[in-house]
């Protein structure tokens, strides 16, 4: 493990490994040690011989220390190579390593209630899955967008950051293991991991001052250097909650000590957030509340249907004011029940996702589930946008009581790439869905996680008052940007098809990751939502979208044929689940999308629009009649 002192040593290694200096690092007494770009640092494992309970609980964050370093520095080769999408699989010798020496150490007496081989998965997953995601935040995604356009000094610099965010998840881990072993962690050992993450990425930004003079990081990769140590000590504790099993009751902000509530299994429970600790608040300035039913005794608890209320969009002090007036409870989250129809039905004879577990997300704060947590002021009205930050809220709220119920339970525990997840929403939480669906992937790290926007497919007008115009304004107004993937950031990202020519490229790393686009092309709500004042242009403007992005990777649309009635939402329309389009059943479709992904097609018609419908063309592709 590096202490501070050797930083020297790890400063010159960056500039090796970036390219700044020749491979031949230096110590702290500034002799040359030829180390090159596939040696460790540290030098050290950790890992004693003999296994015993303590051998196990030291040498977890040893060996995870001395992975993390590694796998970046793997993770930056594949980038520096631009061969293809960089992630979890990028450093399988590293991980191999690591898996090795958690075996050794561990044997029989494993941690956390968990044996050594449970262990060892689960080590090799944080490592793999945490610097893949600190990867994907400095370099824009698995796709390495805009890192492959970005000029050299730039790419130095995003190196350099990413290196100091390794290094400080190390730093912090030593400093919790170090007063785990000493029996004496609390909140201010705590605090100085987390200060020992920024303080290193900070360093590394120092060590690189050249290169990074002038790099503007907001607008390269969406977020600033204070929100990216932010979370890269959130990444830290989820680490420590991993690999360090004797942090005498400190409660870190993930993991099993985190849980903020307890949930009967197969029942309806309401969980009202705590704002203070989150950072969560409805439009009406309330607490925010979710509900979350377990999956029954028996069913595996990480099989998930998470959806997303809706409930419009209110833009202008007018139309704000209007809708607080008239209909109070689209502000307030403490009065919503879930869905019961469809793909959300508890009835297995209705649904095959039945006995999965089930989050529902009420909506709150009339922003598309966007807000990052500011208050608008729109005249004579203050109004929260914190739509984001509660959906993600209770996200990493699901997950720890999650990780505290399956840890219980013994077997493998939890393990998020094992999550099976739909993650979706009907009409303003179709939108949310376009725009929080990359965190689950990216930074929740859920990759067996598909999408399904219902009647929220964000088409743009082409018009000043559309969404993305709408896009240009209020991204900036709602403090949305750092919320959005760094490979698409401004305002056209908040139009559909842009977002999925964007976030594509990333798709399909695990079969599961896909987009399962579900509309009827007849619906007057969603028309209008997106201003669209010509209902033969918005179904036109769909059919061309979908042809535009139906072949693209991870890209899949379902739309139901309803010609004579305006329909809103159908995935939970009970008709409409069990009806058919181009030979396929919906529930069937949706039942495939996560059994059999690689299998699945787009289901569109050409239906009799033409004929019912004044304007409408017909498809500019082929599809089914």
């Amino acid at each position: 493990m590096l202490d501070r002192a050797d930083w020297r040593q790890v400063a010159v290694f960056t500039a090796c490994v970036v390219g700044l200096a020749g491979c031949t690092t230096t110590s702290s007494s500034g002799a040359s040690d030829g180390a090159t770009a596939d040696d460790d640092p540290s030098g050290d494992t950790g890992v004693d011989d003999g296994a015993s309970p303590e051998a196990c609980a030291r040498a977890m964050p040893a060996a995870l220390g001395t992975c993390l370093f590694e796998f970046r520095v793997a993770l930056w080769e594949c980038y520096e190579a631009g061969t293809g999408t960089c992630g979890v699989d990028s450093g399988d010798e590293v991980l191999d390593e690591l898996e090795a020496s958690v075996l050794d150490a561990c044997a029989d007496d494993g941690a956390f209630g968990l044996d050594a081989s449970a262990l060892a998965g689960r080590l090799r997953n944080a490592c793999a899955s945490e610097m893949s995601s600190l990867a994907w935040r400095s370099y824009g995604g698995p796709q390495g967008d805009p890192y492959d356009t970005l000029s050299g000094d730039t790419q130095d610099c995003l190196a350099c950051l990413s290196l100091g965010g390794s290094m400080g998840m190390d730093w912090g881990l030593s400093r919790l293991d170090d007063c785990a072993a000493a029996g004496n962690c609390g909140a201010v050992a705590l605090n100085a991991a987390r200060d020992d993450v920024g303080g290193a990425i900070q360093e590394g930004l120092e060590r690189c001052s050249d290169s990074c003079a002038g790099v503007n990081l907001p607008a390269t990769i969406a977020i600033d250097l204070d929100t990216y140590k932010t979370r890269a000590a959130d990444q830290m504790e989820c680490l420590a909650a991993v690999a360090i099993p004797d942090l005498d009751g400190l409660t870190l902000n993930c993991g099993p000590s985190n849980a903020d509530f307890t949930a009967p299994r197969g029942e309806w429970t309401q969980v009202v957030v705590d704002g203070e600790k989150w950072g969560t608040l409805c439009g009406d300035g309330t607490d925010y509340a979710f509900q979350i039913r377990l999956a029954p005794e028996g069913a595996p608890l990480d099989r998930m249907v998470i959806g997303l209320q809706g409930g419009g969009v209110c833009i202008f002090e007018d139309d704000c004011s209007a809708k607080l007036a008239s209909a109070p409870g689209l502000f307030n989250a403490l009065d919503d029940e879930p869905y019961g129809f469809g793909i959300a039905s508890n009835d297995p004879a209705e649904s095959p996702f039945a006995d999965w577990t089930k989050v529902y997300l009420p909506y709150c704060n009339q922003d598309v589930f966007a807000g990052g947590g500011v208050v608008e002021v729109l005249g004579n009205l203050e109004l929260p946008r914190y739509g984001a930050v509660n959906l993600r809220a209770a996200l990493r709220m699901v997950r720890d009581v999650l990780w505290k119920e399956m840890d219980a339970e013994g077997g493998a525990g939890f393990r998020p790439d094992q999550v099976l997840a739909l993650f979706g929403g009907w009409s303003a939480g179709g939108y949310g869905t376009l725009y929080n669906y990359h965190w689950l992937l990216d930074d929740l790290q859920w990759p067996r996680t598909a999408a399904f926007p219902d009647a929220g497919m964000a088409l743009d007008n082409g018009e000043l008052l559309g969404v993305a115009g709408l896009g240009q304004v209020k991204i900036p107004a709602w403090g949305t940007q750092p919320l959005l993937p760094p490979y698409c950031f401004d305002g056209g990202c908040a139009v559909g098809p842009v977002l999925y020519e964007a976030i594509s490229p990333r798709l399909k790393q695990s079969p599961e990751q896909q987009f399962l686009i579900v509309s009827n092309p007849k619906d007057d709500t969603q028309q209008g939502d997106a201003y669209f004042s010509d209902e033969a242009t918005w179904i036109n403007t769909m059919r061309q979208s979908v042809c535009d992005t139906r072949d693209l990777p991870g890209i899949n649309y379902y739309l139901t044929s309803v010609s004579d009635q305006s329909i809103h939402v159908v995935s939970i329309r009970p008709d409409l689940w069990a009806g058919s389009v181009d030979g396929e059943v919906m529930r069937d479709w949706f039942w495939r999308a996560v059994t059999e992904p690689d299998t699945l097609q787009t289901r569109v018609e050409e239906a009799d629009f033409v004929t019912a419908i004044p304007g409408v063309q017909p498809y500019p592709c082929a599809v089914a009649p």
